[in-house]
């Protein structure tokens, strides 16, 4: 069998450098067709939201290319994930991710057919979406000290809800009762519009809810903000502190970012992640983020595959702790 060097000698030159340099060769003219964002969520959500924020950016830092946002939604953005997975990894089809698809549901759910680290090409951090920690206003807790204090004393009897199992509001208030050392009780529903309405009427104790969720009934008085679940006060919502000033270490990072199939050409992958860096950068942009609860938060390729190795590991103990099935 020749050796690519001895293969590459016996062909014309130019064929012998596109044989040897692949990567190099489809990156020269990327895009030449539309590139399509797979979204593992219905349309109008946050992680949607976020993607059709940044996308006419995009458009312009890859020099005007066609971006299409298709929402394919379903089993916690394991739908999506498995169809980036199994696209040809020559950039026309990245996958818009999110924590539950990329680092909870590995370990939800027992068969997934696709291992997210090993089938996916990270690309690039987008942003984090801030949750707020809040409770009906007639509770008479200031702070996650007296919250504490009420489930250490009852436990058992303090109730938190959330939009589904196995997502970041589910799994912060486990985290919650593991770091405080309280027993409470999850309530969960079929999205955070029920589960904000509950929560509201006063028929669950707390929740972790996304700050566009949440913000308008804080300022309306009917929910109070008693922490966030960051490492240190988020200028979203400077005022609040962070649960981690109560429990150090907490912190629950609700995030997005972008992906590619498995081989993905680094030469495409260095592209895409420019432009996301330039999108991120773009004054109009960050202001609609903001508008929408997200703090943009570019990193490298590399640092995008340990990020989600972390929270990957972090969360698998907490999911098998908690018993969660996705039925």
């Amino acid at each position: 069998m020749l050796r690519r060097r001895t293969l590459a000698g016996l062909l014309p030159a130019g064929i012998a450098t596109a044989f040897a340099r692949p990567a190099l060769a489809q990156a020269s003219d990327y895009p030449n067709r539309p590139v399509r964002i797979v979204v593992g969520f219905a349309a109008g959500g946050a992680t949607d939201i976020t993607t059709r924020t940044m996308v006419p950016r995009l458009q312009q830092a890859l020099g005007g290319a066609t971006l299409l946002v298709e929402n394919r939604p379903g089993a916690g953005g394991n739908v999506a994930t498995e169809l980036v997975t199994r696209a040809p990894p020559d950039g026309h089809v990245l996958l818009m991710g999110t924590i539950g698809a990329l680092a909870i549901n590995p370990t939800l759910y027992r068969n997934l057919g696709f291992d997210p680290q090993a089938d996916l090409t990270p690309i690039g951090m987008a942003g984090n979406i801030l949750n707020v920690l809040v409770v009906p206003a007639e509770r008479p807790w200031r702070n996650v000290a007296e919250l504490v204090a009420a489930a250490r004393a009852r436990p058992g009897a303090v109730t938190y809800g959330s939009s589904g199992i196995g997502g970041a509001g589910h799994l912060g208030g486990a985290l919650l009762d593991q770091m405080a050392g309280i027993q409470t009780v999850h309530v969960p529903y079929r999205g955070g519009g029920p589960m904000m309405n509950e929560l509201i009427a006063g028929r669950v104790d707390y929740a972790f809810a996304t700050a566009p969720t949440a913000v308008p009934h804080i300022e309306s008085g009917r929910l109070r903000a008693i922490g966030v679940p960051t490492k240190a006060r988020t200028r979203l919502l400077p005022d609040v502190p962070a649960v981690a000033e109560t429990l150090p270490g907490y912190e629950v990072a609700n995030w997005y970012a972008l992906l590619g199939p498995r081989g993905l050409p680094r030469p495409i992958v260095d592209r895409l992640n420019a432009a996301v860096r330039e999108t991120l950068q773009d004054a109009e942009v960050l202001h609609h983020l903001v508008r929408h609860g997200v703090e943009a938060t570019p990193s490298t390729p590399e640092e995008l595959g340990q990020f989600i190795r972390s929270e990957t590991a972090k969360w698998a103990p907490i999911v098998r702790a908690t018993g969660a099935t996705p039925d």
